[in-house]
């Protein structure tokens, strides 16, 4: 049968917790709204498979986090998207650890349909009206957390829940592959 699956990083259980309060206070203002329910995380990539072959793209997961050194990420800004999307966003250094791990997880999963993520941020909310990210943006100004990044989260959909839980946590290895550098024969 074919599922729903996610791959993302988790902040600390603390950040986790602090946003989840944050959710409610925009949602003690605005009501309910997209994500409000969601764990913090920062999205790698969404993709559809048949359930059978889970464990294979586990096998790439845990070949490729082999590779990666963990590493403090902080989150110093929040932004907002087009889109309505209004979200906790890293600073310039961490995006600049976070965006290869991102792409190179996304690449070993060796799958066409992939939805990839290539900006790292932690959604407090989405498809947020421009009132209601006027209101986001009013009520949360200042940030300053950080996390250590030291593995990325297998997530499976609910369709009855309509939300992604966690089926596996992939830790990092510190195992750094060698790059490949193509040199001449001659």
């Amino acid at each position: 049968m074919e599922k729903k699956y996610s791959v993302v990083i988790h902040p600390s259980q603390e950040i986790i917790e602090a946003i989840k309060v944050m959710k409610e206070l925009l949602a003690a203002e605005i009501g309910w709204y997209n994500s409000k329910n969601s764990i913090a995380h920062i999205t790698i990539c969404e993709f559809s498979i048949d359930d059978s072959q889970i464990d294979k793209f586990k096998q790439r997961l845990l070949k490729v986090c082999d590779s990666f050194t963990p590493f403090q990420v902080l989150l110093d800004h929040f932004g907002s998207y087009e889109n309505g999307a209004f979200f906790i966003a890293p600073n310039e250094e961490s995006k600049k650890d976070l965006k290869p791990i991102m792409k190179k997880t996304q690449e070993a999963l060796l799958l066409s349909n992939l939805k990839k993520s290539s900006d790292p941020h932690i959604s407090i909310g989405r498809k947020l009206t421009p009132e209601h990210l006027k209101t986001a943006s009013q009520l949360f100004t200042t940030i300053a957390m950080d996390f250590l990044c030291e593995a990325i989260i297998l997530r499976e959909f609910d369709p009855i829940k309509k939300q992604f839980f966690m089926i596996d946590s992939i830790p990092f290895g510190s195992n750094p592959q060698p790059e490949l550098i193509q040199g001449s024969l001659f």
